[in-house]
């Protein structure tokens, strides 16, 4: 492994960003200073910690003007749509530090003549969190906030595609006048990163990212009994009713499949439509996807960027020519994207039909602006469908029926049911994936039971 490391910038393929990779005594340190500052940080009260944590929100988002092109130029989503994710990272952390409170309050059973008892909300200690590229302040913040309040400290380690992001999040910590330590950013490769989830210092680990990587984590960890919070893959299916009202299914379905160049991990995967509405959301489909700008991302005009990096955009071709080799039909000419190529991360979107349901296009993690659409039946065959996948992280249903919804989210094997949306995380429910898309839970009351643990006190008096 080389010593520096190099940000490749998507929008032009030149070198952004160069620098050195933390060393194993610059981990150690690192280690060693979020361990020790963890008792006073947990000894802080809550009302205190909070309150400096919405200072750090206020600091990140002072800095929105220089984090939105540079966002760009790191992993290449139009800059456009920046101002949404520096603004998402502030609504929820603000909404984590509103239900702080009552998350992290004592439970108390009925009283007992004699006793007093109760179960206390506890922090871990130090927390590794590992945050990707594709949403690198969102995804950070999932873990990043609502572990401080509960009173651990992090060390975080960013993707080495988008590093400024974790430089900024530390910066506003600074600003903000958290405690020296308590939140730290280092640059690590995989290799530190299996040194640090097997260290003994770190108490609890919050990956966001792949599947193989989370399986990495989980083996890095597998000598001893470490906390692991698992954010992985999806493969996200959409099902269009025969009632659905495809004025506004369509371009929500689109956009879910489309947005960020389809590298989201609850993009819209895979769409099925009853067979009665196929025709009409096709024609719709391709007529919305056309309506996008593929092009350069710091173009206030485009609504397409490069994917992050040339050998994620051969992959996404891979599957796409994959598909069309077993027999589906592409229904979007390249032509029609100027910008885009044939070898490098500047990718034509693509629809297709008549796919091969075992193809790798319906089976495996797409992670870029291609989707097969397939026609179904009715319920039951869009539920056997939408199952028939080694993922389960969302799934959306498209309807203006409210008890149908009920009843086939009900059956469906996902972590998120949504009804007549997609592709969105609201921060008072729950995140969190069934089978390879994860385990664990971020976000909500909910998700602060990770980030803690539960201690007793039973009190004779």
């Amino acid at each position: 492994m080389s010593e520096v490391f190099s940000v490749i910038s998507p929008v032009d393929g030149k070198v952004l960003i160069q620098r050195p990779w933390a060393t194993p005594a610059m981990l150690d340190g690192a280690l060693a200073r979020g361990h020790a500052a963890a008792p006073a940080w947990a000894g802080t009260t809550l009302t205190r910690r909070v309150r400096i944590l919405h200072r750090l929100v206020d600091a990140f988002v002072a800095q929105s003007d220089e984090m939105s092109p540079e966002l760009s130029w790191q992993m290449g989503r139009p800059v456009r749509y920046s101002g949404g994710e520096i603004n998402g990272f502030a609504q929820r952390a603000r909404v984590m530090l509103q239900l702080a409170p009552e998350a992290l309050a004592d439970h108390v059973p009925e009283p007992q003549p004699g006793f007093t008892r109760f179960v206390r909300r506890v922090p871990h200690g130090l927390v590794l969190v590992l945050s990707p590229w594709n949403y690198p302040y969102l995804t950070a913040v999932n873990a990043v906030i609502p572990a401080l309040a509960a009173g651990n400290t992090v060390l975080l380690k960013h993707s080495d595609q988008t590093p400024l992001c974790g430089d900024r999040i530390v910066a506003a910590g600074v600003a903000a006048g958290l405690p020296e330590n308590v939140l730290q950013s280092i640059d690590a490769d995989h290799g530190l990163v299996a040194k640090a989830v097997a260290d003994p210092r770190v108490a609890l680990v919050s990956f966001t990212g792949s599947v193989g990587g989370g399986h990495a984590v989980v083996s890095a960890a597998s000598q001893r009994f470490v906390g692991i919070n698992l954010e992985l893959g999806g493969k996200d299916p959409a099902y269009v009713r025969v009632d659905a009202d495809l004025d506004h299914a369509v371009p929500n379905v689109v956009e879910g499949a489309m947005f960020n160049s389809g590298q989201s991990c609850c993009a819209v995967e895979r769409v099925y439509v009853h067979r009665d509405r196929y025709a009409d959301f096709l024609d719709a489909a391709v007529a919305e996807v056309e309506k996008l700008r593929l092009g350069d991302p710091l173009d206030p005009s485009t609504t397409l960027g490069p994917m992050v990096r040339t050998r994620n955009a051969d992959a996404v071709r891979a599957q796409v020519s994959e598909a069309i080799d077993r027999g589906a039909r592409p229904l979007i000419d390249p032509a029609h994207f100027p910008a885009a190529s044939t070898h490098g991360p500047y990718l034509a979107p693509q629809l297709l039909v008549d796919v091969d349901p075992d193809c790798a296009l319906m089976r495996d993690e797409t992670f870029g602006p291609a989707v097969g659409i397939v026609p179904v039946d009715d319920d039951e065959a869009a539920i056997a469908a939408m199952n028939d996948s080694r993922f389960g992280l969302t799934a959306s249903i498209w309807s203006p029926d409210r008890n149908a919804a009920l009843a086939i989210g009900s059956r469906l094997e996902t972590g998120t049911v949504f009804l007549n949306r997609c592709d969105y995380l609201d921060p008072h429910l729950a995140w969190v994936g069934v089978k390879d898309s994860g385990r664990g839970c971020t976000l909500s009351q909910v998700g602060y039971e990770a980030l803690t643990r539960p201690k007793s006190f039973h009190l004779r008096h």
